[in-house]
């Protein structure tokens, strides 16, 4: 059946170059020409060709993202791989022995951010920068297999990406962290904190908190929107730490991280308050040391009023009992 469809798409092909070629046994140059136009065009969709190579894909990522570009196949031990960016090798499997950035080159442009999964081929960019962008191609020589990549790393001011990447809340407040892509239906998004998965979504399908580990800690509390932001409400220190989303296509991979820290809400009031009292003390022990030294001197003051006033009624009641023993002397001979 199938030579029967091709054998009359080739007649009808060659009826219409025959009608083009004759008309009543006159040429016909300019219709001609023409048709065999349509006749290369026919051919063209044919044969299956297209303008978009199928074994090329393009990959657009922010400056610090993680990139992994996957091969879709399993590797073996006869499996042979070269990894280049441009035309310069940059890594190579070859059974189960691997090599990365064998030169000098290689060294100094990636410095350390690249690593191979030896079961999958796959090729891993870490901590993306602007230099990163070109082609890469992933060639498995074993297999006569070429995927060829186009990466683009854009380049984001610093401040702008702290901005997006590190947030920071107080305790009871929603905070929303911004993905900036724009989600394909056949993407794969996930969201991790701290390594342990806490939502996906799926083209409109999205599932939150699967396990009870994540439902215990944020208890309806996550939120993800059509874009795959996501957003915590109603904040607690607990929150803090590292969260990242995973852009998973079928091609290749994109990690992008943020830091949130959760502040407790009423943390800065207890600072202002100790602060606020630790001043008060310091302004009022001079004052103290003060009146306690005035109130010694006082009692000081005092007590040697009273030790001089206390002498003269010594000295008299010293003074008493020789006056009075005169008299009796005095008494005694005036009765003799």
């Amino acid at each position: 059946m199938a030579h029967a469809v091709t054998f009359t798409v080739v007649s009808d092909i060659l009826s219409s170059v025959k009608s083009a070629f004759f008309f009543n046994g006159k040429w016909k140059t300019f219709t001609f020409s023409l048709t065999l136009e349509c006749v290369t065009l026919c051919l063209f969709f044919v044969c299956g060709a297209s303008a978009v190579d199928p074994d090329r894909a393009s990959v657009s990522a922010m400056e610090g993202d993680t990139v992994t570009l996957h091969t879709g196949v399993e590797m073996n031990q006869t499996d042979r791989m070269t990894c280049y960016f441009g035309v310069n090798r940059i890594a190579e499997i070859t059974g189960d022995q691997s090599k990365i950035c064998a030169d000098a080159v290689c060294k100094e442009r990636f410095r350390d951010r690249l690593k191979l999964d030896h079961q999958t081929g796959s090729l891993t960019i870490m901590n993306t920068r602007t230099t990163d962008s070109g082609e890469y191609n992933l060639k498995i020589t074993s297999r006569n297999i070429n995927n060829i990549f186009n990466v683009t790393v854009h380049g984001v001011p610093a401040a702008e990406r702290d901005e997006m990447k590190r947030k920071s809340v107080k305790e009871g407040e929603s905070i929303t962290l911004d993905t900036r892509v724009i989600k394909k239906p056949t993407d794969l998004m996930r969201w991790y904190f701290n390594d342990s998965l806490i939502a996906e979504i799926t083209g409109d399908q999205s599932k939150i908190c699967s396990d009870v580990q994540c439902k215990e800690r944020f208890r309806d509390r996550l939120e993800v929107n059509q874009t795959g932001s996501l957003t915590i409400t109603n904040t607690r220190t607990t929150d803090s730490g590292e969260y990242k989303l995973q852009i998973i296509s079928s091609r290749f991979s994109i990690m992008r991280s943020f830091t949130l820290t959760v502040s407790d809400s009423g943390s800065s009031s207890v600072v202002v308050i100790v602060v606020v009292v630790l001043l008060l003390l310091l302004l009022l022990v001079p004052v103290v040391v003060y009146f306690k030294w005035q109130s010694i001197t006082q009692c000081t003051g005092i007590r040697r009023q009273r030790g001089r006033q206390d002498r003269p009624d010594q000295r008299d009641d010293a003074q008493a009992p020789e006056q009075n023993e005169t008299l009796m002397k005095t008494s005694n001979g005036t009765i003799q």
